[in-house]
């Protein structure tokens, strides 16, 4: 068995929050394969080694400059491994011992009445991540596959009066388009689909 890995992932505040809040326990990522030709109108299938592989691997779909195929792998890992949450964040001095400093966050941290400016969550360092999920589960499908259960589990902040209608697929997909662009779901592209359960840093 390999050994867990872990990396780097960003989210953005609302996420954060949904994350903290126990709401948030899948993420949908777009693939976005780098080889020459790729089209990821393909179907993909799961190789024993975790990797995924457009089925009509004769057209170049997965191959280099040099006719060389490559699987295409999750960024993001494989169960077991783990994922650090970067989000927007600061040190902020503490008056009542000088010469110290706290992290703060900008999502669910009431310690101070900070205000700002917060630092990029692309900046932050693993050391001052609080957020560490473990991966359960990772595949890939559609993005418009997407079942109301797992829309739920994506974490959107539905408003109440929208709770009755079991909106949750609406809302995802207003979130998918808010953050990828408006044609980003009608495109119905690949994508990762990464669920994970929050550990103890």
């Amino acid at each position: 068995m390999s050994q867990a890995k872990e990396r780097p992932i960003l989210f953005s505040g609302p996420m954060v929050r949904a994350i903290l809040e126990g709401r948030k326990t899948v993420t949908r990522r777009p693939i976005k394969p780098s080889m020459r030709g790729f089209d990821v109108s393909f179907e993909l299938h799961q190789q024993d080694d975790g990797s995924w592989r457009p089925m009509h691997t004769f057209d170049e779909s997965c191959m280099d400059d040099q006719g060389t195929e490559h699987p295409i792998v999750c960024p993001y890992g494989q169960p077991g491994d783990r994922l650090w949450v970067r989000e927007a964040w600061a040190h902020v001095n503490v008056a009542q011992a000088p010469g110290e400093s706290w992290v703060v966050y900008r999502e669910c941290d009431n310690r101070t009445d900070y205000g700002g400016p917060w630092k990029p969550s692309i900046h932050m360092r693993r050391r001052d991540s609080r957020i560490l999920l473990e991966i359960t589960d990772v595949r890939v499908e559609r993005l418009q596959d997407i079942s109301e259960d797992q829309a739920e589990a994506e974490g959107p902040d539905l408003p109440i009066a929208e709770h009755l209608a079991a909106a949750w697929g609406v809302q995802f997909r207003r979130l998918w388009e808010s953050i990828n662009g408006h044609e980003a779901w009608a495109s119905n592209p690949w994508v990762w689909v990464v669920e994970f359960k929050r550990i103890q840093p």
